[in-house]
């Protein structure tokens, strides 16, 4: 009765788990739930460029209604096998620590895994402003999306600010479900600006989306299922919450020249706690994506920013897409700075004697 919309996510003989997207304070005992007979669906187009919407596509900067846009559906399947190409095309960030050692190609996963204050929304929004440059060139067009999940709504202030003094809000969209709103919607903004996204990668075009953080998802996810009464699993999230990050992560994929070759690469973003990267969700994530990027506490401290652990971190198909120039000059580094961190580890020794 109060226009609230919902999703059911429990059938039982007895009853039906709905989970409410919005304030449940206007709901009471005895309203009259109906069904939309609908999937829930998001804005999606470039419509959406410049604009700052909730999880439910709604805009909250505003700035009025949205323009022409089509709507897309927040849950579907990946693209398949035959539908995919490998990634073979650069996605510069502009880190020259990135750019060198962990490439990353459009159609990537490379997650950013951190303690807390160590710079991993920093690299996202450095890689977002930096697209500034690339982006004069119409067919190399990078869209951006960033998605804030459980942030405090002051970060995602300051955040819009930054990106419209800098022009970079032009070609890009803000997904933002803050600390405080509901779990559920905290649970879907990742799975809308994905679909945001996807308008981009199906039509032949280059987008990116940043997950800040997955680790608050998780944390609603297993807020939401606990009330749902599902059995909790290790650390008390439900068995499921492995498959929640996998469905959402495999949507990011670069597009056969048939399908029209567009991308998605995804810059998911995972908090450790005191640099504990084999607790659950870490090591869930690390295993979905196709390499990490690891920042350091100590590194950050000592100023080297971005603190980035050159060791731990890895891209797994990035150097396919890394430039010929950037290559040959690169190639060695990782070995010598192998061999750095051996010495340096061995001189300690010396000044112990």
């Amino acid at each position: 009765a109060s226009g609230v919309k919902g999703i059911a996510l429990n059938h039982e003989n007895e009853n039906v788990g709905i989970v409410v997207f919005g304030s449940d304070t206007a709901i009471k005992e005895g309203d009259l739930v109906k069904r939309t007979g609908s999937i829930v669906d998001v804005p999606a187009g470039k419509a959406m460029l410049g604009r700052v919407v909730d999880a439910l596509g709604a805009p909250i900067d505003g700035k009025g209604a949205l323009g022409d846009h089509e709507r897309r559906r927040v849950e579907v399947k990946a693209p398949g096998i035959i539908e995919r190409k490998s990634v073979h095309e650069p996605m510069q960030t502009g880190l020259k620590a990135v750019d060198s050692l962990v490439p990353i190609g459009r159609g990537q996963r490379e997650l950013i895994i951190g303690d807390r204050q160590t710079g991993k929304t920093a690299i996202a929004i450095d890689t977002i402003l930096n697209q500034k440059e690339m982006n004069g060139k119409e067919n190399e067009t990078l869209y951006c999306v960033y998605v804030a999940i459980g942030q405090k709504r002051s970060t995602v202030a300051q955040l819009v600010q930054i990106l419209s003094e800098a022009n970079a809000l032009d070609y890009s969209v803000l997904v933002a479900a803050t600390a405080s709103d509901p779990a559920p919607l905290q649970f879907l903004a990742p799975y809308s600006g994905c679909a945001m996204g996807e308008y981009f990668r199906d039509n032949g075009m280059h987008a990116l989306i940043i997950y800040d953080d997955l680790s608050k998802q998780a944390v609603a996810y297993r807020q939401m299922s606990l009330l749902l009464r599902r059995p909790p699993g290790r650390e008390a999230f439900p068995g499921d919450v492995f498959y929640l990050h996998s469905r959402l992560l495999e949507r990011a994929a670069k597009r056969s020249d048939q399908t029209g070759a567009g991308s998605l690469t995804a810059l998911p973003v995972i908090e450790t706690q005191a640099g504990d990267v084999s607790a659950y969700i870490p090591t869930n994530v690390i295993s979905i994506t196709d390499g990490q990027i690891c920042l350091e506490t100590e590194l950050f401290y000592r100023g080297i920013r971005p603190a980035i652990n050159v060791g731990l971190s890895v891209s797994r198909v990035g150097s396919a897409a890394q430039l010929k120039t950037m290559k040959q000059v690169c190639g060695s580094l990782k070995l010598e700075l192998a061999q750095y961190r051996e010495v340096a580890a061995f001189a300690q020794f010396g000044s112990d004697l």
